[in-house]
Protein backbone atom coordinates (compact mmCIF):
# COMPACT_ATOMS: atom_id res chain seq x y z
CA UNK A 1 0.00 0.00 0.00
CA UNK A 2 1.03 3.41 -0.94
CA UNK A 3 1.02 5.72 1.91
CA UNK A 4 0.71 9.27 1.31
CA UNK A 5 3.69 10.74 3.73
CA UNK A 6 2.30 14.68 4.22
CA UNK A 7 0.40 15.63 6.95
CA UNK A 8 -1.44 12.38 8.17
CA UNK A 9 -3.90 13.75 11.00
CA UNK A 10 -7.09 13.92 8.55
CA UNK A 11 -6.70 10.35 7.67
CA UNK A 12 -6.11 8.92 11.55
CA UNK A 13 -7.77 7.29 14.27
CA UNK A 14 -6.61 6.94 17.54
CA UNK A 15 -7.76 5.75 20.91
CA UNK A 16 -6.56 4.89 24.29
CA UNK A 17 -7.66 2.67 27.15
CA UNK A 18 -6.73 1.42 30.33
CA UNK A 19 -7.96 -1.95 30.63
CA UNK A 20 -8.60 -3.90 33.65
CA UNK A 21 -6.56 -7.11 32.50
CA UNK A 22 -3.03 -8.25 33.12
CA UNK A 23 -0.66 -7.87 29.78
CA UNK A 24 -0.11 -11.20 28.95
CA UNK A 25 -4.37 -11.93 28.99
CA UNK A 26 -4.89 -8.72 26.54
CA UNK A 27 -2.26 -10.17 24.10
CA UNK A 28 -3.99 -13.07 24.63
CA UNK A 29 -7.43 -12.15 23.38
CA UNK A 30 -6.11 -9.97 20.59
CA UNK A 31 -4.08 -12.84 18.94
CA UNK A 32 -6.56 -16.14 19.61
CA UNK A 33 -9.14 -16.49 16.82
CA UNK A 34 -11.12 -18.11 19.53
CA UNK A 35 -11.04 -15.08 21.46
CA UNK A 36 -11.22 -12.05 19.06
CA UNK A 37 -13.91 -13.92 17.32
CA UNK A 38 -16.17 -12.56 20.35
CA UNK A 39 -15.28 -8.87 20.73
CA UNK A 40 -13.88 -8.04 17.47
CA UNK A 41 -16.07 -5.54 15.45
CA UNK A 42 -19.27 -3.11 16.24
CA UNK A 43 -22.04 -3.88 17.92
CA UNK A 44 -24.21 -6.20 16.98
CA UNK A 45 -21.86 -7.83 14.39
CA UNK A 46 -20.32 -11.09 14.29
CA UNK A 47 -16.89 -13.06 13.16
CA UNK A 48 -16.10 -16.11 11.62
CA UNK A 49 -12.23 -16.61 11.28
CA UNK A 50 -10.79 -18.76 8.79
CA UNK A 51 -7.00 -18.03 9.55
CA UNK A 52 -4.97 -15.99 11.80
CA UNK A 53 -1.39 -16.45 11.88
CA UNK A 54 0.23 -13.49 14.03
CA UNK A 55 3.87 -13.62 12.80
CA UNK A 56 5.27 -11.08 10.14
CA UNK A 57 3.60 -11.55 6.77
CA UNK A 58 0.67 -13.66 8.19
CA UNK A 59 -2.37 -13.30 7.31
CA UNK A 60 -5.85 -12.83 9.51
CA UNK A 61 -8.83 -13.53 7.21
CA UNK A 62 -12.35 -13.28 8.58
CA UNK A 63 -15.68 -12.11 7.46
CA UNK A 64 -17.51 -9.96 9.89
CA UNK A 65 -21.56 -10.63 9.77
CA UNK A 66 -23.56 -7.42 10.20
CA UNK A 67 -26.94 -7.26 12.45
CA UNK A 68 -28.60 -7.35 9.18
CA UNK A 69 -27.10 -10.10 7.89
CA UNK A 70 -24.82 -8.46 5.37
CA UNK A 71 -21.20 -10.09 5.10
CA UNK A 72 -17.93 -8.40 4.91
CA UNK A 73 -14.71 -9.96 3.79
CA UNK A 74 -11.68 -8.84 5.90
CA UNK A 75 -7.97 -9.81 4.60
CA UNK A 76 -5.26 -8.30 7.03
CA UNK A 77 -1.46 -9.26 6.83
CA UNK A 78 0.58 -8.77 9.90
CA UNK A 79 3.13 -6.54 9.37
CA UNK A 80 5.48 -6.43 12.26
CA UNK A 81 4.58 -8.63 15.37
CA UNK A 82 6.42 -7.98 19.05
CA UNK A 83 5.17 -10.09 21.68
CA UNK A 84 3.00 -8.51 24.15
CA UNK A 85 4.50 -5.02 22.80
CA UNK A 86 2.97 -4.53 19.27
CA UNK A 87 1.12 -5.41 16.05
CA UNK A 88 0.72 -3.95 13.47
CA UNK A 89 -1.37 -4.96 10.21
CA UNK A 90 -2.16 -3.55 7.24
CA UNK A 91 -6.01 -3.87 6.16
CA UNK A 92 -7.16 -4.05 2.35
CA UNK A 93 -10.01 -2.66 0.59
CA UNK A 94 -10.47 -0.34 3.07
CA UNK A 95 -6.98 0.13 2.98
CA UNK A 96 -5.32 1.61 5.99
CA UNK A 97 -2.53 0.34 8.63
CA UNK A 98 -3.12 0.03 12.11
CA UNK A 99 -0.80 0.09 15.46
CA UNK A 100 -1.38 -1.53 18.47
CA UNK A 101 0.75 -0.89 21.31
CA UNK A 102 0.08 -2.68 24.44
CA UNK A 103 2.04 -1.04 27.47
CA UNK A 104 1.76 -3.55 30.75
CA UNK A 105 1.20 -1.54 34.30
CA UNK A 106 0.86 -4.02 37.12
CA UNK A 107 -2.06 -5.97 36.61
CA UNK A 108 -3.92 -3.66 34.05
CA UNK A 109 -2.72 -3.01 30.20
CA UNK A 110 -2.68 0.40 28.47
CA UNK A 111 -3.71 -0.21 25.02
CA UNK A 112 -2.83 2.31 22.10
CA UNK A 113 -4.71 1.87 19.20
CA UNK A 114 -4.07 3.90 16.02
CA UNK A 115 -5.39 3.52 12.49
CA UNK A 116 -3.97 5.61 9.36
CA UNK A 117 -5.86 5.39 5.81
CA UNK A 118 -4.29 5.48 2.85
CA UNK A 119 -5.88 9.04 2.05
CA UNK A 120 -8.11 11.42 3.07
CA UNK A 121 -10.43 10.36 0.63
CA UNK A 122 -11.08 7.03 1.82
CA UNK A 123 -10.89 8.27 5.42
CA UNK A 124 -14.05 10.64 4.42
CA UNK A 125 -15.47 7.87 2.64
CA UNK A 126 -15.45 5.35 5.84
CA UNK A 127 -16.31 7.67 8.05
CA UNK A 128 -19.54 8.71 6.49
CA UNK A 129 -20.47 5.33 5.43
CA UNK A 130 -19.65 3.08 7.87
CA UNK A 131 -18.71 5.72 11.02
CA UNK A 132 -15.77 4.03 11.52
CA UNK A 133 -14.34 6.05 14.60
CA UNK A 134 -17.49 4.91 16.23
CA UNK A 135 -17.00 1.36 15.28
CA UNK A 136 -13.68 1.86 16.35
CA UNK A 137 -14.91 3.02 19.59
CA UNK A 138 -17.22 -0.04 20.30
CA UNK A 139 -14.67 -2.68 19.11
CA UNK A 140 -12.78 -1.24 22.12
CA UNK A 141 -15.94 -1.42 24.00
CA UNK A 142 -16.50 -4.57 23.66
CA UNK A 143 -12.85 -5.60 24.23
CA UNK A 144 -13.22 -4.55 27.70
CA UNK A 145 -16.69 -6.43 28.65
CA UNK A 146 -14.84 -9.33 27.11
CA UNK A 147 -11.90 -9.41 28.70
CA UNK A 148 -14.53 -8.52 31.88
CA UNK A 149 -16.23 -11.68 31.27
CA UNK A 150 -13.08 -13.58 31.03
CA UNK A 151 -11.08 -12.80 33.89
CA UNK A 152 -14.60 -13.14 36.06
CA UNK A 153 -15.01 -16.75 34.72
CA UNK A 154 -11.33 -17.66 35.36
CA UNK A 155 -11.31 -16.23 38.65
CA UNK A 156 -14.32 -18.34 39.18
CA UNK A 157 -13.13 -21.43 37.62
CA UNK A 158 -10.02 -21.14 40.50
CA UNK A 159 -12.40 -21.06 43.12
CA UNK A 160 -14.28 -23.77 42.24
CA UNK A 161 -11.81 -26.96 41.51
Amino acid sequence: MQLDKRNTTDREQKNSIQLNAPLALVWEVWTKPEHIQHWWGPHGFSNTITQMEVKPEGEWLFVMRGPDGKEYPNKTIFREVVKHKKLVHEHFEPNFIAVIEFEGREDQTLLDWYKLYETKELFELVEIQHKSSEGLHQTVEKLKVYLGEYVASKIGEENHP
